[in-house]
C-alpha cells in the first residue's frame, strides 16, 4: 500500500512538474509573438495589424483547436494576447455606448480586449463625435437586433459624419432579471428601451403588474436596482456580478435566439478576407423607378444583399437615405463594377466600409 501511495505522489509530482514547464513555454511563446507584431507593425509603417484584422484572426485560431478547451476559452485568450500585442504597437482608444457592463461594453471587449483604454460615452452620437473629433482611435455602437430591428440612431449618424465601419460583432444576447429581493418583492423593473421589449412577454406573464422603468443603458438599471427597494433590473450576468445582485430569473429573452449586432467603427479599410460584407449608403432620385433601377444592379452583378433598410433624410423632405450590405469586399471585381453603377445611378453614395462576417458568439 505505501509503494502505490509513493508512486500517486510520484505521478501527481510529475504532472505539476509538467504544467510549470508548459506555462514557461507559452510566457516565452507570448513574448516571441509580441516581438514578432511589434515588427510587422513596423513592415507596415505603422499600421496595426493586430486591432484591425483581430476578428478573423481569432476564428481562424478557434477553428484550429482541437480540444480539450471550448471555444469561448480559447477566444477569450487569444483576444487578451492580441489586446496586449496590440498595446505595445500603439495605445488605442475605443468609444463605446457606456457605462461599464453594459452590453456595449461587452462587445468592446470581445472586439478590442482589455489592454485597450476604454472610453464609455452617454449616446451612440458621442461615439461617432469622439472619433470625427480625433479623440478615439475606434468606436463600437449597436446596429441591428434581430427582435427589434434597425438601431435608428446609428443609421442616421452615418448620414451626418464621416465615419467608417471596418468590423462587425455579433453577440447572443441573453437578459437576466436581477435584483436584491425576491420575486414577490417586485414592483418596478428598469432596464434600456431595447431590453424591456425583448422581455415584454416574460414581464407580462411573471411580473404582470410590476411598473416597467426605461433608463439610458441595462448597468445603470443594474446599479439602481442594487440601491432601491422594490427594484429590479433586465441586465447581463456581468452586470449582475459587478453591482451585487442576485439572479431572480435567467435569460428571460421572449427570442431565445436574440442576437444583436455592433459596429466596429473608425480604422482603415478592413482586409479582404473572403468571407466579407460592403455596407454603403446612397440616396437616390425622387422620380418614379429610381429604386428599381439601383437594385437591377446587384441583380445584373449577382450580389447578395443581406440587409436593406431606409430612413428619413433630415429636414423633413420626404425623401430617404437607403442602407445596404451586401455581400463581398469593396475590392472584389464584382463589387467594385457594382459600385461603379450606382454611383451614376444615386444622387449621394457613401461606401462605409468593408469587413468580415462574424459569427454570434454568447
Amino acid at each position: 500500500m505505501a509503494k502505490k501511495r509513493s508512486s500517486i505522489v510520484l505521478t501527481q509530482g510529475q504532472l505539476a512538474k509538467d504544467v510549470s514547464r508548459i506555462d514557461r513555454e507559452l510566457v516565452k511563446l507570448m513574448n516571441e509573438r509580441a516581438k514578432a507584431a511589434k515588427l510587422l507593425a513596423r513592415a507596415t509603417d505603422g499600421h496595426d495589424e493586430e486591432l484591425q484584422a483581430g476578428g478573423q484572426q481569432l476564428s481562424t485560431v478557434i477553428e484550429s483547436s482541437r480540444g480539450p478547451l471550448d471555444d469561448r476559452a480559447i477566444r477569450a485568450m487569444f483576444r487578451e494576447l492580441v489586446s496586449g500585442c496590440g498595446a505595445l504597437i500603439k495605445a488605442v482608444r475605443v468609444a463605446y455606448l457606456g457605462p461599464l457592463y453594459s452590453y456595449s461594453y461587452l462587445a468592446t471587449i470581445e472586439r478590442f480586449g482589455s489592454s485597450v483604454e476604454l472610453a464609455p460615452v452617454s449616446t451612440i452620437a458621442a461615439v461617432f463625435e469622439e472619433l470625427n473629433r480625433g479623440h478615439a482611435d475606434f468606436g463600437v455602437v449597436p446596429l441591428e437586433n434581430s427582435t427589434d430591428g434597425r438601431v435608428v440612431d446609428t443609421l442616421g449618424m452615418f448620414a451626418r459624419l464621416p465615419v467608417r465601419i471596418c468590423g462587425e460583432v455579433q453577440l447572443r444576447i441573453h437578459h437576466n432579471l436581477l435584483a436584491k429581493c425576491p420575486r414577490n418583492e417586485i414592483r418596478e423593473v428598469y432596464s434600456k428601451p431595447q431590453a424591456l421589449s425583448q422581455c415584454r412577454e416574460w414581464l407580462a406573464k411573471h411580473l404582470p403588474t410590476a411598473r416597467t422603468v426605461e433608463m439610458t443603458s441595462t448597468a445603470a438599471a443594474a446599479q439602481l436596482a442594487a440601491e432601491k427597494p422594490g427594484a429590479a433590473a433586465i441586465a447581463s450576468r456581468l452586470a449582475a456580478t459587478n453591482y451585487g445582485l442576485d439572479f431572480v430569473a435567467e435569460n428571460i429573452e421572449d427570442n431565445r435566439y436574440n442576437v444583436t449586432r455592433f459596429a466596429v467603427i473608425g480604422g482603415d479599410v478592413a482586409p479582404r478576407t473572403g468571407k466579407d460584407k460592403t455596407a454603403v449608403m446612397f440616396e437616390i432620385p425622387h422620380q418614379p423607378g429610381s429604386l428599381a433601377d439601383v437594385m437591377a444592379i446587384f441583380k445584373r452583378e449577382k450580389l447578395n444583399m443581406t440587409w436593406i433598410e431606409s430612413f428619413p433624410m433630415a429636414g423633413g423632405n420626404s425623401e430617404y437615405l437607403f442602407f445596404i450590405e451586401l455581400e463581398g469586399h469593396q475590392t472584389d471585381a464584382q463589387v467594385e463594377r457594382a459600385l461603379q453603377l450606382l454611383a451614376k445611378k444615386t444622387v449621394r453614395l457613401e461606401i462605409l466600409g468593408s469587413y468580415a462576417t462574424a459569427p454570434p458568439i454568447d
